[in-house]
């Protein structure tokens, strides 16, 4: 891979399991700072943009898609 992070490696971090699960049990888009209030994260920049690019890195491995800027999804099977 690019960033040197293997998909083995993503499905097997604890935050990356966290985030997939978490859209596994919702039925809609949601963005960086819905993520962060679900994994009970204090809404700050650091956090924001730390799910941000976990979710780009997501986006990447076409593991979700991006619907319009900001807002992230699963791909419908």
């Amino acid at each position: 891979m690019a960033d040197g992070v293997s998909d083995t490696a993503l499905h097997s971090h604890p935050a990356y399991q966290q985030i997939l699960t978490i859209f596994a049990n919702v039925d809609r888009p949601m963005r960086a700072r819905d993520l962060c209030q679900a994994l009970d994260l204090p809404i700050v920049s650091k956090n924001t943009e730390n799910i941000r690019s976990k979710l780009k890195r997501l986006v990447s491995r076409g593991i979700l898609i991006k619907t319009e800027p900001g807002l992230f999804t699963q791909p419908c099977p």
